[in-house]
C-alpha cells in the first residue's frame, strides 16, 4: 500500500484546515439568523473569514489540534500494523510542516514531545468488517470543547433544572443543563454528541461517536429524532449565542444516540464539540492505499462564507495601542469592540503558574497578556506563527488575580471569561478582560505582523511566552475595570430561561 501515508497526510490536513460541506451549511444558517452588528454577528463573521482563510491558506482553523483520534475499520487480514505505522509517520510530518500544532504533554514531566506523539496519543479505535476496503475517520476536537464534556448519573438535581429522574423527560434536562454550562468557554456555536445508557467510559466514547454523523441527517430512531429537535429549539432559545455573547444561535447540532446499561447506572453523557467542528472521513482501497472516497465533502465544491478576508467594521470600534495607561482602562466598558495595536505577550498554563514562583523576564507594566498556545514554525533563524486564536481563559482563574497584580498588567485577552477572582483584581488593579473570537486561529494570525521575541522555549512552542507585535487586533471587553462581566450577566439571563424552559 504505497500510497497510504500520503492518503493518511491529505486527510490529517484536509481536516485541520477544511470545515466539511454540513458544518459550513450549519454555520451559514446561523449567520443569517443573527442580528446584525451585534456581538454575536461580530463573532460569527469573524468566523466565517477564518473559515475561508483556513481553506485557501491550508493552514489550521484552529491553533488547538486536539486529541488526535482516528476510528478505523480494515477487512479481514489486513496488516493494522501498517495502518498504525503510517499515522503516526503522517502525523510527524504533519506537524512538521504546521498544520497540526505540538500537542502531546508527558502527564508526569509536563514536557511536549514535540511532534503529537506520545504514550497514548494519538488514540485509535479499530473494527473488523467484511467489505473489501479500508475506512479511517478522525476527528481533531480542541481542549476548550473538551473540557465541555460532562457526564450525568441519573437521578440527580441540578441547578436551574431541579430533580431529574431516569426518563426521557430527565435526559432532556441533563442535555440542555449542558448547553448552559458550557456558555461560550466551548467556542459556542456547537454541536453536541449525546450517549444515553451504558457505562462511565462507554458513554463517552458513544457520545463522541455521535459527533461523526453528517448535521443535517435524521435520527432513524423516532424517539431519539424527537429528543434532538427538542434540544435544538429549546437551546437555541436560551440565547447563549456565539462565544456566549448572546445571540440567537447556540447550536448547530444535536446527536443522540442510546446503549443498554445495567440495572444500577443510568448514565447521560455529552460530547460537546465547538464551531471548528473538525471531523473528516475516507475510504482507501487496501491493494495500493488510495483515496477512492471522501465521506464529507464533495471535493469540488466548497462553500465559501465571507465576503472578503475583513471582518464588518461599525466605525464604533476603540483604537489602542499598548502600552495601556489607566485612562485607556476606566474608559472601557462592557461590550465595547477594540482594535489593538502594539505588544502583547501569550501566556497559558506553564507561564501563570512559573509566574506565581518567579521574576517575569519581560516587563509587563501597563501591557497585556494574551491566553494563547500558537502553532509555531521555524522561518531560518527566525519564527513564523500560522494559528493564533485564544484558548479558554477560566482554566489560569486560580493564578490570574494575583498574576495581575504583580506585574501591574493593563489587560488580558482571551475566550470565554474568567471568574469573580478575577473580576475583582480588575477592578482594583484597573484592568480589563478581552473576549477574542475562539478558534478564529487564521484571522488572528495575520493580525500578527512580528515576532519580536521569545521566553520559557524549554515549556514547549505552545506554552512559550512569545512576545507578538499585532495591529488592529479586534477583541470585545467582557469584563471591566468597573466591576461588570457579560460572561456573568449571559449565565444568569440564560439560567432564567433555562427555569422557563423546564417548566413549560
Amino acid at each position: 500500500m504505497h500510497l497510504l501515508k500520503q492518503s493518511i497526510l491529505e486527510l490529517l490536513i484536509d481536516t485541520s484546515t477544511n470545515l466539511p460541506p454540513d458544518v459550513r451549511n450549519a454555520m451559514k444558517v446561523a449567520m443569517e439568523k443573527e442580528q446584525k452588528g451585534s456581538r454575536a454577528d461580530l463573532a460569527l463573521q469573524t468566523i466565517a473569514t477564518n473559515i475561508d482563510m483556513a481553506c485557501e491558506d491550508v493552514g489550521p482553523l484552529c491553533q488547538d489540534t486536539g486529541m488526535i483520534t482516528f476510528y478505523i475499520h480494515t477487512p479481514i487480514n489486513c496488516n493494522q500494523l501498517e495502518i498504525k505505522k503510517y499515522c503516526i509517520e503522517s502525523i510527524k510530518e504533519a506537524t512538521k510542516l504546521g498544520k497540526l500544532r505540538p500537542n502531546s504533554v508527558d502527564s508526569i514531566t509536563g514536557k511536549n514531545s514535540g511532534d503529537n506523539i506520545g504514550e497514548g496519543t494519538p488514540i485509535f479505535h479499530w473494527e473488523q468488517w467484511d467489505k473489501n476496503e479500508i475506512e479511517i475517520k478522525l476527528i481533531l476536537k480542541g481542549g476548550g470543547c473538551e473540557n465541555k464534556n460532562i457526564q450525568y448519573s441519573l437521578p440527580c438535581e441540578l441547578e436551574h433544572v431541579g430533580k431529574v429522574g431516569r426518563n426521557i423527560d430527565g435526559i432532556k434536562k441533563c442535555i440542555l443543563h449542558s448547553v448552559w454550562h458550557a456558555q461560550g468557554e466551548g467556542c459556542a456555536v456547537g454541536a453536541i454528541g449525546v450517549s444515553i445508557g451504558g457505562d462511565r467510559s462507554s458513554g463517552y466514547e458513544h457520545a463522541k461517536q455521535q459527533l461523526f454523523r453528517k448535521l443535517d441527517d435524521t435520527n432513524p430512531n423516532a424517539e431519539l429524532a424527537a429528543i434532538e429537535n427538542y434540544i435544538m429549539d429549546k437551546s437555541n432559545s436560551l440565547e447563549i449565542g456565539a462565544m456566549g455573547f448572546g445571540g440567537r444561535t447556540t447550536l448547530i447540532g444535536c446527536k443522540v444516540g442510546v446503549q443498554n446499561r445495567i440495572p444500577a447506572s443510568y448514565f447521560v453523557t455529552v460530547a460537546y464539540d465547538c464551531w471548528a467542528f473538525r471531523r473528516q472521513g475516507i475510504l482507501i482501497n487496501p491493494e495500493n492505499g488510495k483515496i477512492t472516497k471522501w465521506l464529507y465533502k464533495d471535493k469540488l465544491s466548497i462553500q465559501k462564507m465571507a465576503k472578503d478576508r475583513n471582518i464588518p467594521l461599525t466605525r464604533k470600534e476603540i483604537k489602542l495601542t499598548t502600552p495601556l495607561s489607566e485612562q485607556d482602562i476606566l474608559n472601557l466598558k462592557v461590550g465595547d469592540v477594540v482594535l489593538l495595536s502594539g505588544k502583547v505577550f501569550t501566556a497559558r498554563d506553564a507561564i501563570h503558574a512559573h509566574l506565581m514562583e518567579n521574576d517575569c523576564p519581560v516587563d509587563l507594566k501597563n501591557q497585556i497578556i494574551y491566553h494563547c498556545g500558537p502553532v509555531v514554525m521555524k522561518d531560518g533563524d527566525n519564527y513564523k506563527i500560522t494559528a493564533a486564536g485564544p484558548t479558554t481563559s477560566f482554566r489560569e482563574e486560580p493564578y490570574q488575580s494575583e498574576i495581575i497584580k504583580k506585574f501591574g498588567i493593563r489587560a488580558v485577552i482571551g475566550k470565554g471569561g474568567m471568574g469573580d477572582q478575577t473580576l475583582a483584581a480588575l477592578k482594583e488593579h484597573k484592568a480589563v478582560y478581552m473576549n477574542a473570537i475562539g478558534g478564529a486561529a487564521q484571522y488572528y494570525s495575520k493580525c500578527i505582523i512580528k515576532i519580536d521575541g521569545v521566553n520559557f522555549l524549554e515549556f514547549g512552542t505552545p506554552e512559550a511566552m512569545w512576545h507578538l507585535v499585532i495591529k488592529d487586533f479586534p477583541a470585545v471587553v467582557t469584563m471591566d475595570s468597573h466591576g461588570n462581566s457579560l460572561h456573568k450577566e449571559i449565565k444568569t439571563e440564560t439560567g432564567n430561561k433555562l427555569e422557563s424552559i423546564i417548566k413549560t
